[in-house]
């Protein structure tokens, strides 16, 4: 409780503080490579699996469905008439029957307006 006592900084403290520092820094450095080791051993293990297995690794998976798509969309901007799902064509059959179907509905008056 006396006033008059400062707390003198400690002369070495600095130096403990950069050792501090650096054992951190070593220390981040080594769990670094631990885990780095450990995932180079796990891919060469998967990669036994795949090989053993013949699986293709994902991202080569995923590559090969990408281009297949790129590939049979290439050249067309429409999908072929083909592929058109029925009722969403160009038929004039179909016109005409929802025409027709359009014309029950309506009066005998308007109906007659509208057939000639």
């Amino acid at each position: 409780m006396m006033g008059g006592d400062k707390e003198e900084p400690d002369p070495d403290a600095e130096k403990k503080e950069e050792e501090r520092q650096e054992a951190l820094r070593q220390q981040e450095e080594e769990r670094k490579d631990k885990y780095a080791k450990m995932e180079v051993e796990r891919e060469s293990m998967r990669q036994g699996i795949r090989d053993k297995y013949g699986i293709k690794k994902r991202e080569e998976a995923e590559a090969e469905a990408q281009a297949a798509m790129e590939q049979s969309a290439e050249g067309s901007l429409t999908r072929p008439k083909s592929s058109v799902p029925k009722g969403c064509g160009d038929d004039d059959d179909e016109e005409e029957s929802i025409m027709d179907t359009v014309m029950k509905y309506l009066p005998g008056p308007l109906q007659d307006m509208l057939k000639k």
